[in-house]
């Protein structure tokens, strides 16, 4: 349960953790080096200091005991303490003294109960300024009024050591950081080359750093050379399949063009749907050939297609662009991204009678939304739905011709050409199907 609190509030990025790396171990050693000198090493060396002060004190105690009078062993303190170098009078300064000492005076604790336990008659004892002590002490000859410097009872400048250890620990850690961001560097270009190739976009990427990254770069190219190899071949043999299947389709249709309409014409609409699904196999196997990403408006895109949609007779809504200004562009690829808004909109107006097309813009994202008045998609076969040769016509219209199920595969992959994705849901306005195209910016 801590862990999982804790860590809510760590560094998400590479950086901000290999900072807290080595930050943590370097504060740590101070802190333990810093309570050990302080508890053990400094305070050890305050009560050798203030035992000595101490019995310089008990002599100066014992000699104003042993005098005569009182008089005499007044005469006595104030002989033997400027011996001593210690301020000394009987008469109350004008400063009481008072028993305190500041919080942050760690060897005073120590001072005040070396005075105390060495000594007899001891009353206040004033730590409040750091460079002197302060203190009462009770005798025959009456009540001592002493002063004498801390430098007697404390180490000198014991902060030099907490400094010391403060500024080497800065400079190593940033020696540490300028050799690590040296080793983080290869991997943000290798996450920055992943990051644009899952967008659609090769840019030039040589592993470097150590061995291990390395080796992640190396088997990453490999990786993308293998997907670039399987994605040339698909669109090969498609293209290919299709191209070879049109030649018969074309003998065909000039075959039934001189026969009589009423026997040719079923076998005509064959060939049509045959020609129909060539044309989607050849959209599918050549969704990135000759696209490449250009600086596109999103407002002139979506007027366009929806103008291109209403010159061929269907009937589209332009819902309008939210979050960008007009003239502001996004790098898409304006024939694939056409072409899988074109998509959308046959698909809506395929089983329905009605379709809007809107799009929306964020800090992160571009979505591209088309919405129908049609029966829509169960929520439980809509990842079924953008499957390549995917046919769902029993939720939908038999009416329309089943097809060959590659319209939202095609999209789909669009999206993902984008470095996107593409949602299906339900439409709020229209009660139809919601097909929305998500695009990372």
């Amino acid at each position: 349960m801590f862990f999982r609190w804790l860590k809510r509030y760590m560094p998400y990025g590479l950086y901000g953790r290999a900072i807290l790396i080595l930050l943590l171990p370097v504060v740590s050693l101070q802190l333990i080096v810093s309570v050990v000198f302080i508890q053990r090493h400094f305070e050890g060396v305050t009560e050798l200091m203030t035992r000595s002060v101490v019995r310089e004190i008990s002599l100066l105690q014992q000699e104003v005991s042993e005098a005569a009078d009182p008089d005499a062993g007044r005469t006595e303190a104030l002989s033997l303490a400027q011996a001593l170098n210690y301020d000394l009078t009987f008469d109350p300064p004008a400063d009481p003294i008072l028993d305190r000492r500041a919080f942050y005076d760690l060897s005073g604790r120590v001072v005040s109960k070396m005075l105390r336990s060495g000594l007899t008659g001891v009353g206040q004892v004033d730590l409040s300024d750091l460079g002197s002590v302060r203190m009462e002490l009770l005798t025959e000859a009456g009540t001592l009024f002493i002063t004498f410097g801390r430098v007697r009872v404390s180490a000198t400048n014991p902060h030099q050591l907490i400094v010391i250890m403060v500024l080497s620990g800065g400079l190593m850690t940033l020696i540490s950081y300028l050799f690590l961001r040296n080793q983080l560097r290869p991997i943000k270009r290798m996450a920055r080359a992943a990051t644009e190739f899952g967008k659609g976009r090769i840019v030039p990427y040589s592993p470097s750093g150590a061995i291990e990254v390395r080796a992640a770069g190396t088997a990453f190219l490999e990786m993308r050379a293998r997907i670039e190899r399987q994605t040339q071949s698909r669109s090969l043999m498609l293209s290919g399949i299709s191209h070879d299947l049109r030649t018969p389709l074309t003998r065909l249709r000039l075959g039934l063009s001189m026969l009589d309409d009423a026997e040719a014409g079923p076998m005509v609409r064959d060939v049509q749907d045959m020609e129909e699904l060539i044309a989607a196999f050849l959209d599918y196997g050549q969704l990135d050939a000759g696209t490449k990403a250009e600086e596109i408006d999103p407002h002139d895109l979506v007027r366009q297609v929806v103008a291109d949609a209403e010159r061929g007779g269907k009937l589209v809504e332009l819902g309008g662009v939210t979050g960008l200004e007009q003239g502001e562009t996004v790098p898409l690829r304006p024939l694939a991204i056409r072409r899988a808004l074109q998509n959308l909109i046959n698909n809506a107006l395929r089983y329905g009678t009605k379709a809007r097309l809107t799009a929306t813009a964020t800090e992160r994202t571009l979505r591209f939304r088309v919405e129908d008045n049609g029966p829509g998609i169960p929520a439980d076969r809509r990842e079924e739905a953008m499957r390549p040769f995917s046919r769902l016509d029993p939720a939908r219209n038999q009416d329309q011709g089943s097809g060959v199920g590659l319209g939202l595969a095609i999209v789909a992959d669009i999206a993902r050409l984008h470095g996107g994705t593409l949602r299906l849901g339900d439409s709020a306005d229209l009660g139809g199907l919601s097909a929305e195209i998500v695009i990372a910016r």
